[in-house]
């Protein structure tokens, strides 16, 4: 069963991704060592023996839904209940609204436990925790005062509603509409697909952020207003009055994430006699509801990129007990009798270094993107606007690279497993199961990719990422100038790396100054991984040089998974054309 890494988690979060120096310099206040390795601690206790427990249950049984209402597998209301009488939904929200204001470092952290112990119940509350910052950086005084206590405590919880059966990621195409009443609020008539948790049986509310376009609205994106929709209408009081007109028509018989209920969800249907119309209000201005939706979009690609992280971690932590349990065969590095335990063949030992390399690797990367976060907001002026250009960067990294390697290393988990990977009274196949959502929604991680090429590499003029790499660098410098035993060849294939890098970044952004969009997206998909992959033998290479302990892994993956980089380097500079040329040929008359 999973047990959470603590230890190297509080590591990654202090000595790679950079909370220890904000901590030294008091960035955030009061807050030290002390009280981030209790939170650390309680939370991953949590997740171990409360969490982790109800995962196979859920996966088995999974939610159902009947007369328009959703029950949830038997024990996940309840653990729902303990999680948030721990304070847990509440660790970084706003403390005006009874939150505790931490680090979004911590709260990343914390929800990378939440989702390796069981993705489909850590992925509810990354709904509400979006909602609230969408409400509390855009709602109306009188929708916070309403709304944003009970979600922060986590009493009601939040959903977010983008796609429609016409409309998957090009929202453009939303048909949703919205109809002024004349006192300040509309009616919500429209049909939402893949709504996590837009119904379950945790909560006595539940709280749908929803797009929808206005009588009068431009067409395309530009006539996109965002509304906040409750199933049950609150009183001035505080109290809940009627079910509004919104309901769960059905729920997805998914690939994995069982327990998680994706619903479709109906809006001005005259739901149970109800007057037509969800009853809704506007957040923020008419026509702005995008750039609304998209606060809460892009806390949810960072918690999304932790999902891959944990499912990561889950598989590896499986695979790994499994290869020292399981005998198979003959091995020169075993010295007992009988077959070896699988663990001491090669090439099972590449299969587990492999996925412990680009779990942490992924890790790094998405608690340094926290970190930016985190510094863009204790900031100001150009040292802020420096953090923020930082998280805009890494934000499609985190979630596209970490869930990719979510996929992979549970992929290689089923591979250690050998044919028992396949059965499912193992559980390995349940990570392999759940992992294959999380590069698919909030945003495909193509769309990542083209997010990354076209929108994040011309920050500040196009020189943020050159400086990025050149902290890089310096990262590599130091294993070099370190003097360390057992570095091997990881600074030649660090600067080796980094120089492909760099090429292949200047290649990118010349093409989108000549106008050569299409040229440069054809090597976008390559250049994420291959920043990627550049940027976590780094990572890991500070690690190494804080902790020596960590210098074999670290190793390990710049002399047998850091040489795929010069590879995607060449795809993204010389795969272009024959892309273009071949795909012509898939397309239908």
């Amino acid at each position: 069963m999973y047990r959470a890494p603590v230890e190297d988690i509080a590591f990654t979060l202090k000595h790679v991704a950079g909370m220890k120096s904000a901590l030294d310099a008091g960035r955030f206040g009061d807050l030290g060592d002390d009280l981030v390795d209790a939170v650390l601690g309680e939370a991953g206790r949590f997740a171990t023996e409360e969490v982790a427990p109800l995962y196979t249950i859920g996966d088995r049984q999974g939610a159902v839904l009947k007369d328009a209402a959703v029950t949830t597998p038997p024990g996940w209301k309840e653990l729902y209940r303990r999680w948030i009488d721990g304070g847990w939904n509440a660790l970084s929200g706003p403390e005006e609204y009874g939150g505790q204001a931490l680090p979004t470092m911590l709260g990343v952290a914390a929800l990378e436990m939440w989702n390796s112990a069981a993705m489909a119940f850590g992925i509810g509350p990354t709904l509400t925790m979006g909602a609230v910052e969408a409400l509390d950086k855009h709602a109306s005084t009188d929708l916070k005062a309403k709304y944003l206590e009970k979600l922060v405590s986590g009493e009601w919880m939040g959903t977010m509603n983008l796609t429609e059966p016409q409309a998957g990621s090009d929202l453009a195409a939303l048909r949703a509409r919205a109809e002024p009443v004349g006192d300040g609020s509309y009616r919500i008539f429209g049909q939402k697909i893949f709504i996590t948790y837009g119904e379950h049986d945790f909560t006595d509310n539940i709280i749908h952020l929803v797009l929808a376009r206005l009588p009068d609205a431009p067409a395309g994106t530009r006539g996109i207003s965002l509304f906040l929709v409750p199933k049950f209408l609150v009183g001035d009081d505080g109290a809940l009055g009627a079910r509004n007109d919104v309901f769960c028509s059905g729920l997805e018989h998914k690939l994995g994430i069982h327990a998680s209920p994706t619903c479709t969800m109906i809006y001005g249907d005259g739901f149970q006699g109800a007057k037509p119309g969800a009853i809704g209000w506007l957040i923020g201005e008419e026509n702005k509801g995008l750039a609304c939706m998209f606060t809460m979009m892009n806390n949810a690609r960072l918690c999304v990129g932790m999902q891959g992280v944990a499912v990561a971690e889950a598989a590896t932590q499986k695979a790994i007990a499994y290869a020292n349990e399981r005998r198979q065969g003959k091995a020169a590095s075993y010295t007992g009798t009988g077959m070896a335990p699988i663990v001491h063949h090669p090439d099972v030992q590449r299969n587990l270094l492999t996925m412990k390399a680009l779990t942490q690797t992924a890790r790094a990367i998405s608690y340094s993107c926290a970190h930016a976060i985190d510094m863009a907001r204790v900031s100001a002026g150009d040292e802020a606007a420096h953090w923020r250009d930082r998280a805009n960067l890494l934000t499609p990294l985190a979630k596209a690279f970490s869930t990719d390697i979510g996929v992979e290393i549970a992929s290689l988990g089923l591979q250690v497993h050998g044919g028992m990977g396949f059965i499912e009274e193992t559980g390995a196949a349940a990570f392999y199961r759940d992992a294959r959502i999380a590069p698919i929604y909030e945003g495909t991680n193509g769309i990542q990719a083209i997010d990354l090429v076209m929108r994040k590499l011309p920050l500040g003029g196009g020189d943020h990422v050159h400086g990025y790499i050149a902290e890089l660098a310096d990262m590599a410098a130091a294993v070099r100038t370190s003097n360390l035993q057992g570095f091997g060849r990881t600074a030649d294939a660090l600067d080796a790396a980094l120089g492909d890098l760099s090429e292949a970044t200047r290649f990118l952004q010349k093409l989108a100054a000549e106008g050569r969009a299409d040229e440069a997206l054809a090597g976008a998909t390559p250049y994420l991984r291959l920043i990627s992959l550049a940027a976590g033998g780094a990572y890991l290479a500070r690690g190494a040089l804080a902790d020596q302990g960590r210098i074999p892994l670290c190793r390990f993956f710049a002399e047998n998974l850091l040489g795929e980089v010069s590879a995607l380097r060449a795809r993204v500079i010389d795969g272009a054309e024959s892309l273009a040329a071949a795909g012509k040929t898939l397309i239908s008359a």
